[in-house]
C-alpha cells in the first residue's frame, strides 16, 4: 500500500479517538462533503484524514474520491490510478470512472491498459465499462485494440446493448471501417436516435454518401425523429455531393418537423447554401437566427467572399466586429482575405492579414499565406508574391507556389519570365511527379511559341506513364446529378447533348451577328 504523508497540523477536522460506529458514519459524511468542495490543492489532506479515521476501505468515499480525480475539472488521473491499484477491493464502477477520465483525456490508450489490470486484478467489466473503452479505441484510432475489445463485449454478453453498439459503430467510422459500422448498426435488435445518427455519421466521413442518405430516408421511414445532429450531418453530406435540391429538401424537413433552429443547425444551412451556390438563401437563413457564433458570421463571410461579392463580405465583418462581442477566427479572416482578393484590394489585403497576428494573436495558418498570394498575384504583383512567399516563416507548400505559377500564365508584367522560371524551378521540385503542373508549365511554353519546349514536357509526361486528370463538370437536374468528364463518350444522352450544345452555339451566333 502506498504511504501518504499524514499532516499533523492545521487539520481539516481534528481527529477523535471512537469506536462508535455513529461517529465513523459521520466522518465518512463530513469527508464525502469535503470532496464537494475539494480542489486539487487539498485532495490529499483529505484523502490522509480518510486514512486517520480507518475509512480507507469504505466502497461509497473510495468510489467518490476515485471520481472526483478522474472526472473533475481539477482532475489528476494518476492519482485516481493509484487509488485503484492500492486498494484491497474496489468496484467496477471505480474502474468504469478511470476508464471513462482517460478516454477523454489526451492520452486516451492509457484506458486500454487500466482495463488490462482491471481484468488481472478479476474485476468483473460491465455494460457501462465497454463504451468509454471503445471511445478510447475511436480517439486513439486504434482499429485492432477495438476488434478486441468487440470480442471481449460479445464474451461478455453486452452484443445487444444499445448503447455499446453505438459506441462500436462510431469507432469503426472513426477508423474508416465502414462496412463493419453498417454490419453493427444492420444486426443491432434496438436502436435510438443515437445510432441512426452514428451510422449517418459513418457514411459520411468516409464518403459513403448515397448510403447516408440511404440510412437517413430508412430513419424517417422506421419513424425515428432526427433531431438537430442528424441534420447537421446530412446537410454535410448535400454539401459534398454538391446537390442543391437535397439541401431545401432537408431545409424543408427541419420547417415541417419543428426542429429548433440553434446555432449548430443554422451554421450548417448557411454553410450548405453558400457552398452550393444559393447565396440568397443562405442570407435568408443567416438573417433570420435569432444566435449565431464565430462559425455563423464566417460562413457567411466566407461565401460571399467566395461567389464574388466581395464588399457585402466586407461590410458583413465590420458589422460583425462592431455590433456584437464576437471575435474573429481563422476562418473569418480567410472570407476576408478571400474577399480583398476578388475585388483586387491589396492594400486592405496586407492590413487585415496583419491584424489578424498582431491585434487578434490568430497565427497565419498556409491557407492563409495562400490567400495572400493569391491576393497579390490576381492584382499582378508577381515579384511582390514571389517575395512574399520565400519570407514566409513556414515552408510554403505546393498549392502556394502553384497559385503563383497560374497567375504567371494570364499576366504580362515585365518580371513574369524571371519570377516563372524560379516559382516553375520550386514546383517541380516539391512535386515532380504531378501531371497538373507539367501540363501548366506545357501550356505557358506553347502560349510563348516554345513549341519544342512544350512538345519535350509532354513527351516527358508520356514517358513516365503521367496523364491529364480529365476535366469534369455538372449539373443539377430533377434533383439528381449529372457528371461529366472530358473524354468521355459513354454517356447515355450523349448524341442528345452534343444537338443542343450545337443549337445553343447557333443561336449565339445569330445574336451576336444581330446585334
Amino acid at each position: 500500500m502506498v504511504r501518504f504523508q499524514i499532516p499533523t497540523t492545521n487539520h481539516i477536522f481534528p481527529p477523535e479517538p471512537t469506536n462508535c460506529i455513529s461517529n465513523l458514519l459521520s466522518k465518512s459524511h463530513q469527508c464525502l462533503n469535503l470532496l464537494k468542495l475539494c480542489s486539487s490543492t487539498n485532495l490529499s489532506q483529505i484523502h490522509a484524514q480518510i486514512h486517520v479515521y480507518g475509512l480507507q476501505n469504505h466502497a461509497h468515499l473510495l468510489s467518490e474520491l476515485v471520481r472526483f480525480c478522474a472526472l473533475s475539472p481539477s482532475k489528476n488521473l494518476s492519482y485516481a490510478r493509484s487509488l485503484l491499484y492500492n486498494s484491497a477491493a474496489s468496484a467496477p464502477i471505480s474502474w468504469n470512472m478511470v476508464i471513462r477520465g482517460y478516454a477523454s483525456s489526451d492520452t486516451p490508450r492509457e484506458a486500454l491498459l487500466v482495463f488490462l489490470d482491471m481484468k488481472r486484478r478479476g474485476v468483473r467489466p460491465n455494460k457501462l465499462t465497454f463504451p468509454f473503452l471503445v471511445k478510447a479505441c475511436a480517439e486513439s484510432f486504434a482499429l485492432e485494440e477495438g476488434k478486441q475489445i468487440h470480442v471481449e463485449v460479445v464474451k461478455c454478453g453486452l452484443a445487444c446493448d444499445v448503447y455499446v453498439n453505438n459506441n462500436l459503430v462510431h469507432f469503426y467510422g472513426s477508423c474508416k471501417k465502414v462496412l463493419d459500422a453498417c454490419k453493427v448498426f444492420d444486426e443491432m435488435g434496438e436502436r435510438s436516435v443515437v445510432s441512426w445518427n452514428a451510422v449517418i455519421t459513418a457514411c459520411v466521413e468516409s464518403g459513403w454518401l448515397g448510403d447516408a442518405i440511404g440510412y437517413f430516408v430508412k430513419m424517417m421511414d422506421f419513424e425515428f425523429e432526427p433531431d438537430e445532429t442528424t441534420m447537421v450531418v446530412v446537410l454535410s453530406a448535400c454539401v459534398k455531393l454538391g446537390n442543391l435540391s437535397l439541401g431545401k429538401w432537408i431545409h424543408s424537413q427541419v420547417i415541417e418537423r419543428g426542429i429548433v433552429l440553434n446555432c449548430q443547425l443554422g451554421t450548417a444551412l448557411v454553410d450548405m447554401y453558400t457552398k452550393c451556390g444559393a447565396v440568397a438563401y443562405a442570407r435568408l437563413v443567416f438573417n433570420t437566427m435569432k444566435e449565431r457564433n464565430v462559425w455563423t458570421w464566417s460562413a457567411m463571410i466566407l461565401g460571399l467572399a467566395q461567389h464574388g461579392y466581395a464588399t457585402e463580405a466586407l461590410k458583413l465583418f465590420s458589422t460583425m466586429m462592431k455590433s456584437s462581442l464576437i471575435r474573429p477566427n481563422y476562418v473569418t479572416f480567410l472570407g476576408v482575405l478571400c474577399a480583398c482578393s476578388h475585388a483586387g484590394m491589396v492594400d486592405d489585403g496586407y492590413r487585415y492579414f496583419h491584424e489578424m497576428g498582431r491585434v487578434h494573436r490568430i497565427k497565419p495558418m498556409m491557407i492563409h499565406y495562400g490567400a495572400m498570394v493569391d491576393i497579390l498575384a490576381r492584382a499582378g504583383h508577381l515579384k511582390e508574391a514571389y517575395n512574399f512567399i520565400t519570407n514566409m516563416p513556414i515552408e510554403p507548400d505546393p498549392i502556394v507556389w502553384r497559385t503563383l505559377l497560374s497567375a504567371c500564365s494570364i499576366h504580362d508584367a515585365n518580371d513574369v519570365k524571371e519570377v516563372q522560371d524560379e516559382v516553375r524551378k520550386r514546383l517541380l521540385e516539391l512535386e515532380p511527379k504531378r501531371s497538373g503542373n507539367l501540363v501548366i508549365i506545357a501550356n505557358m511554353y506553347a502560349e510563348v511559341g516554345m513549341w519544342d519546349k512544350a512538345a519535350w514536357v509532354r513527351r516527358l509526361m508520356k514517358d513516365v506513364g503521367l496523364k491529364k486528370i480529365g476535366g469534369e463538370s455538372s449539373i443539377e437536374l430533377g434533383g439528381s446529378i449529372r457528371r461529366f468528364y472530358s473524354g468521355d463518350d459513354s454517356h447515355i444522352d450523349l448524341e442528345g447533348t452534343y444537338e443542343l450544345l450545337d443549337s445553343l452555339n447557333l443561336h449565339m451566333k445569330m445574336v451576336n451577328f444581330l446585334s
